[in-house]
């Protein structure tokens, strides 16, 4: 799961020298703005063929928040 989650953020951020960990907090360690992280949610349901509900990404604040999220669905 870390894997492909890094894999579409490097894309998305086409930062290809990203390690991230579960720890790594989306808006301040990647430097992301809140739009950021609404298009990365959109290539994340795609990746994952889920829908992610827009009051979840609120909760979005680490890598590890979205991989939990993720595991539940």
């Amino acid at each position: 799961m870390l894997e492909k989650l890094t894999s579409i953020i490097k894309e998305y951020t086409g930062n290809e020298n990203l390690v991230l960990t579960p720890d790594t907090v989306l808006i301040t360690d990647l430097g992301m703005s809140s739009f950021d992280l609404v298009q990365l949610v959109c290539e994340m349901e795609e990746t994952f063929d889920i829908e992610i509900p827009d009051r979840s990404i609120k909760s979005f604040k680490t890598v590890g928040d979205v991989m939990s999220f993720i595991d539940k669905q």
